[in-house]
């Protein structure tokens, strides 16, 4: 109880904090990914590496809009900007997660020539922003956790087909995992904030959670590379 307390006094540092760990380790995640596409040119790998690269920006732009809306005294249309930006950057993550793994329904074996500025992206961007004037115009997060809640379930389901085809590897293993604890964390963000308010104890809970599941996809990241290596130098 006192550790709560204690995080909710100092929570401004605490966000640094926060946002520095969880931008570090979507940095790190992109450069490896990258590397590990280089090595392995597996399309689904650069819609992975995507969806860090959205998960970096949300963090970073919302922590730094954050600040000019603090120091500024802005209006609260800037308020809204800081909010549409993580938001619309977040689902943009949850959608390049999903398509990491439905890449081949929908594209040639070779892949097509962008992957973040192509047809099908266009609609998931415009999905996202009409999800973010929906949430503003009610004045809510609902239409954001509905949205991520069945990306998550949808990837979930994929994810675990995919480790039962595929001899049960460790990695696809590991990626199941992740890949629930992130759907736990987004149906904690909704109990959290529909039915608690955004309790403080929950919210902390959710951060803490967040912590874990980046460091995961970084293990299981860091793991994949150092195995691809090996396989390309023996």
């Amino acid at each position: 109880m006192y550790l709560y307390e204690f995080v909710w006094e100092n929570k401004e540092i605490f966000k640094l904090v926060y946002t520095l760990i969880i931008g570090l380790i979507c940095f790190f995640i992109v450069l490896r990914t990258h590397r590990l596409f280089k090595l392995s040119s597996h399309q689904g790998i650069r819609y992975f590496r995507n969806a860090f690269f959205f998960y970096g920006l949300a963090f970073i732009m919302r922590y730094i809009l954050g600040i000019v809306y603090f120091l500024e005294n802005e209006s609260g249309l800037y308020q809204f900007l800081i909010k549409g930006v993580f938001e619309f950057f977040l689902i943009m993550a949850g959608f390049s997660l999903l398509y990491s793994l439905l890449w081949r329904k929908f594209e040639p074996e070779r892949g097509i020539h962008s992957s973040l500025f192509n047809l099908r992206f266009a609609f998931f961007y415009l999905l996202a922003l009409i999800v973010v004037v929906l949430d503003y115009l009610w004045a809510t997060y609902f239409f954001m956790f509905l949205l991520q809640i069945i990306l998550f379930i949808s990837a979930s389901i994929i994810s675990y087909a995919n480790y039962k085809q595929s001899e049960k590897s460790g990695f696809l293993r590991l990626y199941f995992i992740v890949i629930v604890l992130n759907l736990i964390a987004w149906l904690a963000n909704f109990l959290v904030a529909t039915f608690f308010d955004w309790h403080r104890g929950g919210v902390i809970g959710i951060y803490v959670l967040n912590i874990i599941i980046f460091f995961l996809f970084l293990y299981g990241v860091i793991s994949a590379t150092k195995k691809q290596k090996q396989l390309k130098n023996g």
